[in-house]
C-alpha cells in the first residue's frame, strides 16, 4: 500500500487495506511516498506532508515499512521524459530507495509464500 505521511492519505489507505482485507488479499507492507525534501542548495530536509505516517499504518496492521521515498523534481523529470530515474541517475538517493524497496518486496513476497501460497494469476 502506497501512502503520504498527511493524516488524510492514510484514512484513505486504511480504507484500501480494509477492502483487501475482506477479500484475503496479503498486504506486502507500506510504502511512505513523498516522505521529506532535501534542499539542493542547503541540504536541509522538509517534512513537507508531516513525517512519521507510513510508520503509523505499518505499526497498525503488523505489516512492515517497506520505504520511504523522497520528494525529487529529478525523478518527476526522469519519468516524464520516458527514463527512469535509476537509469537516469543511478547513484542517487532515489535510485537508491527505489532499488531498496524492489529489495523489500522481493524478501516480503518470499516472507508471505513461506506461509502460504500465493494465488496464481492467469
Amino acid at each position: 500500500m502506497v501512502t503520504t505521511p498527511q493524516e488524510v492519505a492514510l484514512l484513505d489507505v486504511r480504507k484500501a487495506i480494509a477492502m483487501f482485507q475482506k477479500l484475503n488479499v496479503p498486504i506486502l507492507g507500506i510504502v511512505e511516498n513523498m516522505s521529506y525534501f532535501v534542499a539542493p542548495d542547503t541540504g536541509k530536509r522538509y517534512a513537507i506532508f508531516g513525517e512519521g505516517g507510513g510508520q503509523k499504518l505499518a505499526d497498525e496492521y503488523g505489516v512492515p515499512l517497506l520505504a520511504q521515498v523522497p520528494l525529487d523534481p529529478a525523478t518527476r523529470l526522469a519519468g516524464d521524459e520516458g527514463t527512469p530515474i535509476t537509469i537516469r541517475a543511478p547513484d542517487s538517493v532515489q535510485a537508491r530507495t527505489f532499488r531498496e524497496l524492489a529489495v523489500a518486496v522481493r524478501q516480503r513476497l518470499d516472507e508471505l509464500a513461506a506461509l502460504r501460497p500465493l494465488p496464481k494469476i492467469g
